[in-house]
């Protein structure tokens, strides 16, 4: 009886030790979701209001730390993959060919690797193709994809009006790198389209802007930007997207020749040429990501838990440098593995690529000496429709960043195009030469680096860089000054490396 008494006991004490263990994690458990519902509502509490189209991004930092403090790690420069990064490259040194290519615009003179968004005004600002030169000076439509302050000033000038402004006059007002505004509402920070291109150009489609989900914006607000465009009309440089019959490069090449557009008349060939500006978003529409409902959003800018908050990281960079939260969600193989595979795909296209490269290089400066031996406008036209044809496939998949991963198989079919009709040209030639009785092969000149091309197409690089420096010590610091004394900015974002 005694024994039944203590076993009862014994029982009783377990079940209420069993039930105060329960009662304290439950208790834990109930702590933890309190405290991390508060943080989640705090997350979007807005501590200091913020205007329409307020452009200092450390003003939205206030109410958004997290996001703001990722945002500032744009301006590391200590990544490279094997084709690209945030590191600098420069590319006409790399691949001398280019300066012959672009000979006749300011992408001769300049070309780098893009670093982060943060330093995109400052980029700007100091490359060689912009600011005081022989070629035309840049609209302020040239703002239109590097700051925050552009839809302010399009908001106060009119849109129409903006574009027709020069680049220098509006120098002053436009001093805040890529940022919050430009893709979040302020009131309610969902995402927003806020350069009026975009808009035309899907509205020209068809496309209900008011029935895009929330999928599809966290590809597009990056679509305003990394775009396929051209400054519409001689005086209106009226920012638009040819996309009217199509996003591939035929559909794009289609839509220009329709309106017999050019970006410039190439300083060697004669070629009206069109110059790719950076087509990603049209890329990428024609990949595998894009087919399965991935967005750019995804990869370039991964959701990030601290605590019970889940944000998206706005360090927007390479996902080959954040592995576990953008390819690893999706894809489980082990990072090394997933870096290679990225690689052999980008070896493919940098091979074909650098055979169009070498290919139209010659072409230019072939058709360059049938000019000089008195080649006739008739007898070259079918020659520089082939070679226009030819550099826009190329440059239409060499703009891209991701060297042509975003869709692998188009980059391939557009740069296989690209060979065909590059070797069409210089077959074109050879027969117009023997046909002639010039002397054939040409004598092709050193243009093994980029100051032997840059010496032959006829820059004087010298007096560019010191005309820069002088710009940028007299014309961008009475910028800055005009800026400051307004409170035009607040951050110095040079100074946070």
């Amino acid at each position: 009886m005694v024994n039944e008494k203590q076993k009862k006991s014994k029982k009783n004490i377990i079940i209420l030790f069993a039930v105060a263990i329960l009662v304290f994690l439950l208790g834990l458990f109930v702590a933890n979701i309190i405290e991390r519902r508060s943080e989640s509502i705090a997350r979007f509490q807005i501590v200091k209001p913020i205007a329409e189209w307020e452009p200092r991004n450390e003003v939205w930092g206030e109410n958004f730390p997290r996001q703001f403090e990722s945002y500032l790690r744009t301006l590391q420069t200590d990544f490279a993959s094997k084709y690209g990064g945030s590191r600098t490259i420069d590319y006409l040194e790399k691949y001398p060919e280019l300066v012959i290519l672009w000979a006749g615009n300011p992408f001769s003179r300049d070309y780098n690797q893009a670093r982060g968004h943060a330093w995109a005004i400052e980029d700007l600002r100091t490359t060689l193709r912009t600011g005081d030169n022989q070629w035309s000076p840049q609209p302020a439509t040239c703002y239109a994809c590097k700051t925050t302050d552009a839809p302010r000033m399009m908001a106060e000038l009119g849109v129409a009006n903006y574009y027709k402004i020069k680049w220098k006059d509006l120098g002053s007002q436009h001093v805040n790198p890529i940022g919050c505004q430009d893709c979040h509402d302020p009131k309610t920070m969902n995402l927003r389209i806020t350069r009026p291109a975009l808009i035309e150009a899907l509205q020209r489609r068809g496309t209900d802007i008011n029935k895009i989900t929330h999928n599809e914006m966290r590809s597009l607000v990056c679509a305003q930007c990394h775009v396929e465009y051209y400054f519409k009309g001689k005086e209106e440089k009226y920012l638009t997207f040819p996309w009217d019959k199509g996003f591939k490069a035929e559909n794009i090449e289609e839509y220009y020749d329709e309106i017999e557009f050019f970006d410039f008349i190439h300083a060697l060939s004669k070629t009206p040429i069109l110059k790719a500006q950076h087509p990603e978003y049209e890329m990428f529409l024609t990949g595998i990501h894009s087919k399965r409902g991935v967005s750019c959003a995804d990869c370039h800018m991964p959701y990030r838990v601290e605590g019970g908050v889940k944000f998206t990281d706005h360090h927007i960079q390479s996902p080959l440098n954040n592995v576990a939260n953008s390819c690893q969600v999706c894809h489980r193989e082990e990072s090394s593995k997933l870096i290679q595979d990225v690689y052999e795909i980008q070896d493919r296209i940098e091979e074909l690529k650098r055979i169009v490269e070498k290919t139209l290089a010659y072409a230019h400066i072939e058709a360059k000496t049938a000019w000089d031996n008195g080649a006739t406008e008739e007898q070259m036209k079918p020659i520089l429709k082939l070679i226009r044809q030819s550099q826009w496939r190329w440059d239409f998949v060499a703009a891209t960043n991701g060297m042509g991963f975003h869709a692998p198989s188009e980059a391939l079919r557009v740069l296989g195009t690209a060979i065909q009709k590059a070797e069409n040209a210089r077959r074109e030639l050879a027969i117009l030469y023997l046909k002639q009785g010039w002397k054939y092969p040409v004598e092709f000149p050193d243009i093994s680096t980029k100051e032997k091309a840059q010496k032959f197409i006829g820059l004087d690089m010298p007096k560019l860089i010191e005309s820069k420096k002088e710009f940028l010590n007299t014309t961008v610091k009475k910028w800055d000054e005009e800026a400051k004394a307004r409170q035009g900015y607040l951050f110095d974002y040079k100074g946070r490396k």
